[in-house]
């Protein structure tokens, strides 16, 4: 699938440094590849922003973070699984 800027929303930031959540059906593999944040998404993600991709599909959440930002080009890193697991 494709990046939808309608799945991006800005939660807070301090510092230059932004939190981000992005929902979307697509993988994190997906999410991850360089490239994924077209648009506007390229004008609003800095270097070191976090976000918390939610794959609503499978679902699993992920934290990743914005590794380079060419002003054309958006690369994050691989994704830091969050366990959603119920012991009890």
């Amino acid at each position: 699938m494709a990046y939808s800027a309608s799945g991006l929303h800005k939660i807070g930031g301090a510092s230059g440094v932004c939190l981000w959540i992005y929902q979307t059906a697509d993988a994190i593999a997906a999410v991850n590849s360089s490239g994924y944040f077209t648009g506007e998404s390229v004008n609003m993600l800095n270097v070191r922003d976090l976000i918390i991709v939610q794959d609503t599909n499978t679902p699993t959440t992920n934290f990743v973070t914005v590794l380079s930002n060419n002003g054309t080009t958006v690369d994050v890193s691989d994704g830091t699984a969050v366990a959603e697991t119920d012991g009890d």
